[in-house]
């Protein structure tokens, strides 16, 4: 059996980190499914292919919270973090070879940072755009991806509408703005450690200066 692993929501400052592994006997079958990179679909694509992925292959995930995220981040950089987290779903499904989405620069040493959470070991391959060459990789980055926006859902229920969770996106940082402004810590979807948070944070306490 191979495998292949990815992640969805390593960049993000709100919600958690998911990583999904999918294990099948040959990529064909997810070939004829028509499995592409997550980023590459709709939403309503993927949710379509989740439980056709699910059908055929072995599936594992692991997900990480954001105050997880924060507490691990004193230990270790976030990219040992995720390489120990694709280790877990490799080791949960035993597969004979892995195909992993690099999240180093040099991509034989992000293999390596994997294979040393693994006992018994087995064969990584780590290529940066893994997602985009290998049908394994592109089925599981659309797991992770729907677990993902499934729980972004559920906290968008509990705190409003909090957009993707990253950075980038104009409604997540307008709501974690609002959030800090208002309350005198970030919430406990945020990640603490980013550097997102901490500039919201000091921009509060400059208008607090100010406002004295």
């Amino acid at each position: 059996m191979i495998c292949g692993v990815d992640e969805a929501g390593k960049g993000s400052v709100l919600g958690p980190l998911v990583v999904a592994g999918i294990g099948v006997s040959s990529e064909e079958r997810l070939s004829d499914l028509g499995v592409r990179d997550s980023k590459l679909l709709s939403l309503k694509e993927r949710e379509r292919l989740y439980p056709r992925i699910r059908k055929i292959c072995k599936v594992a995930t692991v997900t990480i919270a954001a105050q997880e995220i924060d507490a691990i981040r004193n230990e270790m950089t976030m990219n040992a973090c995720v390489a120990r987290a694709h280790a877990q779903v490799i080791a949960k499904l035993s597969p004979d070879c892995a195909y992993v989405d690099a999240c180093d620069v040099n991509c034989f040493r992000y293999a390596e940072m994997v294979r040393v959470h693994l006992s018994p070991p087995c064969e990584i391959v780590s290529e940066h755009h893994a997602d985009e060459k290998f049908a394994v990789v592109s089925a599981a980055s659309i797991i992770a991806k729907v677990v993902r926006d499934r729980e972004i859902k559920k906290l968008a229920k509990k705190y409003g509408e909090i957009g993707s969770g990253y950075p980038s996106d104009p409604v997540t940082i307008r709501w974690l703005s609002g959030y800090i402004r208002d309350n005198p810590s970030p919430p406990l979807i945020a990640r603490r450690s980013w550097k997102t948070v901490g500039n919201l944070l000091a921009q509060k306490t400059q208008r607090s200066l100010l406002d004295f």
